[in-house]
């Protein structure tokens, strides 16, 4: 077996991460504490920190302008895919709760995005089904239901343009996907971690960012 040159991420050595990353604005903030304290039970649904300015880096990076988020929750995510828009860009934000989403709501308001957002409450395949079949997608972030993260796939990857980009969050599932036993999500996550890696369609490669983050680049 190959030695992992990665360190065990200690509480210091996490803040010395956090402290050295782009830190969240006020409103990123705000968000933040309020989706923990009025909803203790559901904040592990909130993305990690750390990953709120990578995923605004990876939308400068690869230029994205048509963005597609699945699963939104209180809007962490969005807001930060959304500030890092260029002019004219826009993301479409896919969720089941009117609840959660009504403090991404005005969390975007704060941050002078929500003109960029277009929240649809809803199934979520049924609404990723309803977009336009062609290829029009730069950057898909994935973080919905675990059982159907390979419906997702195969129903955004032919809307993806090439050199589109897919973030798909919790490929490791608590460690559920190396685990003797998992449970029906664990081992959809894992079936769904093996079905994207057999993808001639895509490059991928697997990050230990939070609870596991691939980034995969469409071919052509």
């Amino acid at each position: 077996m190959t030695e992992s040159k990665s360190n065990p991420l200690t509480p210091e050595l996490y803040q010395y991460v956090l402290d050295h990353n782009p830190q969240l604005d006020p409103v990123q903030r705000a968000l933040v504490e309020t989706t923990v304290s009025l909803l203790p039970d559901s904040a592990h649904l909130q993305v990690a920190e750390e990953q709120a300015p990578l995923l605004a880096f990876l939308v400068r990076l690869t230029g994205a302008r048509d963005i597609l988020e699945i699963g939104t929750f209180t809007g962490l995510s969005a807001l930060s895919m959304a500030q890092a828009l260029p002019a004219g860009g826009s993301l479409i934000a896919l969720d089941i709760s009117e609840e959660w989403t009504a403090h991404a709501r005005e969390a975007w308001a704060k941050a002078g995005v929500a003109d960029r957002v277009d929240l649809r409450i809803g199934d979520g395949l049924e609404s990723v089904r309803a977009l336009p079949a062609e290829p029009h997608l730069d950057l898909v972030f994935l973080d919905a239901d675990k059982v159907n993260y390979i419906n997702y796939w195969e129903e955004t990857v032919p809307r993806l343009r090439a050199g589109g980009l897919i973030v798909v969050d919790n490929v490791f599932f608590h460690g559920e996907v190396v685990a003797p036993e998992a449970t029906e999500m664990g081992a959809a996550v894992k079936a769904f971690n093996d079905h994207a890696a057999a993808d001639g369609r895509m490059e991928t490669v697997m990050l230990t960012v939070a609870d596991g983050l691939t980034l995969a680049r469409k071919k052509g």
